[in-house]
């Protein structure tokens, strides 16, 4: 999500720069970045585990075998896995919320300054799908993993769980695909046919 508020910034602050920012070698350097990260906190994450030591008990009260009701099962000590899992959201929400966000600040200024109405509104759409994209992941994800194990209820972890591992990637495809004017037309017709 950053890397496209990155190519984002890049296409609407520097249009005319853009294939020489936006090189090969730079979209590959941001691609294998992702990866990089999610690979290692799963490898983080899997070294962590390997220390623990489980009971007698093996239901986990969840929809997935998510990190923190798996610590719940665990006989010892968790202090490290929980530290590690508050570093990764830290690493991966914490730091790029504000670097999207600060990229949205200079892109609007853009924007504000494009002469065309038309120019303004296609700029502002492309970019408010994204920034509905990234509030609702990055927030549904912080709900998650913020919440202090005392305040966390299984009943809400699952649900925020399933938001944002399911309801967001599916809204996904309307949120971006409302910027197109077929679509748009389409939903209208469906809409106004319910109506009636």
């Amino acid at each position: 999500l950053t890397s496209m508020a990155y190519d984002r910034y890049v296409a609407i602050c520097n249009p005319l720069l853009y294939n020489v920012v936006m090189s090969h070698e730079v979209c590959l350097s941001l691609m294998l970045g992702s990866y990089l990260m999610a690979f290692s906190d799963a490898v983080a994450h899997t070294a962590c585990m390997l220390r623990l030591t489980f009971c007698d008990a093996n239901t986990i009260n969840h929809y997935f075998c998510d990190i923190l009701p798996l610590l719940q099962l665990s006989c010892t000590s968790t202090y490290v896995n929980k530290l590690v899992a508050y570093v990764v959201v830290i690493i991966n929400i914490i730091i790029p919320t504000p670097t999207i966000f600060i990229s949205y600040g200079f892109i609007l200024s853009s924007i504000f300054r494009i002469s065309s109405s038309k120019g303004r509104s296609k700029a502002f759409s492309t970019c408010s799908s994204h920034i509905i994209a990234v509030s609702l992941f990055f927030g549904s994800g912080a709900l998650v993993y913020f919440k202090p194990s005392s305040a966390v209820s299984m009943d809400g972890a699952k649900i925020s769980s399933v938001f944002y591992t399911n309801v967001v990637p599916m809204m996904n495809p309307l949120i971006y695909s409302l910027r197109n004017k077929d679509v748009k037309v389409a939903l209208r017709k469906t809409l106004t046919r319910w109506k009636v």
